[in-house]
């Protein structure tokens, strides 16, 4: 069965002890750490810090997963920059570095998996081929060094970057071919970017399926909804991963209601009850 979670970019105004006791008090059994500098920023953070998390998170029941989509950890002004695609090398070094950081963070926590995604071309003039091959060769260093630490690391499909789709996903799962790569799947994401056939296009790539993020959408617009509150038929997506036994983190993204974390939290629990009854 998998395990209920929630994002931490969704309790921005909470410290992260403050996170952990509140999802513990609910009955979440997982909780997805946003690195940054309200939560746990990896280039501040000490090893006897991280112990000391980690003891919070064994006492509380909490498996920790890293989550690698804080808006502005590496440029202070242009949000989710530079990525493993920029053209500038030492953009996409950067990038590497930080995801080097999380995969240690996830190490010293116990996080079976980062997650992370492509980010958007800067570029639109550069050949698509050109920006494909540039993510890649950024990318399989960052899984290599995943897989010296028994990390997995689940890349996302997002609306509006270089790899946004399902369809783009199996592109580059048949270019990238390591034992350290799996598919984070945003269900929110599936009714913008598939949505003439949500429950389909999940079936067809179960089996990379490591990771999930779990909100709703309405008219397919890219945006986090409470469950329950947009068109997506969350419970048909989630039985079928509970059908193909999905034993990964199921995690309540809503990043933009931080204001109301408390009453989210306990809502999205109650959602989350009723689909595992």
């Amino acid at each position: 069965m998998w395990k209920p979670g929630y994002v931490t970019n969704g309790l921005m105004d909470h410290r992260l002890d403050q996170a952990i006791d509140l999802l513990s008090a609910s009955g979440y059994s997982a909780i997805g750490i946003t690195l940054g500098p309200a939560h746990l920023d990896p280039t501040q953070v000490t090893q006897q810090e991280l112990d000391s998390i980690a003891r919070k998170l064994n006492e509380a029941g909490l498996q920790a997963g890293i989550e690698t989509g804080g808006r502005y950890l590496l440029h202070p002004v242009r949000k989710h920059w530079p990525t493993l695609a920029s053209s500038s090398k030492e953009g996409r070094e950067l990038r590497q570095r930080s995801y080097f950081q999380a995969i240690d963070v996830a190490a010293a926590l116990g996080a079976p998996v980062v997650s992370l995604w492509s980010g958007a071309n800067d570029d639109p003039q550069r050949d698509a081929q050109e920006v494909i091959e540039l993510l890649i060769s950024a990318f399989i260093p960052v899984l290599d060094y995943a897989g010296t630490k028994g990390i997995k690391i689940g890349f996302e499909p997002e609306p509006g970057m270089l790899i946004e789709s399902l369809a783009d996903w199996k592109s580059l799962r048949e270019l990238v071919d390591h034992p350290a790569l799996g598919l984070t799947v945003d269900l929110g994401h599936l009714g913008v970017t598939e949505s003439r056939d949500p429950l389909g296009l999940l079936g067809e790539v179960l089996e990379d399926v490591i990771h999930v993020h779990i909100d709703d959408c309405r008219g397919g617009i890219h945006e986090h909804l409470p469950l329950g509150e947009g068109e997506l038929n969350l419970p048909e997506l989630v039985n079928l991963l509970s059908e193909n036994d999905y034993q990964g983190q199921l995690l309540v993204e809503l990043s933009r209601d931080s204001h109301r974390a408390p009453e989210l939290v306990e809502s999205s629990m109650r959602f989350l009850n009723a689909l595992r009854d």
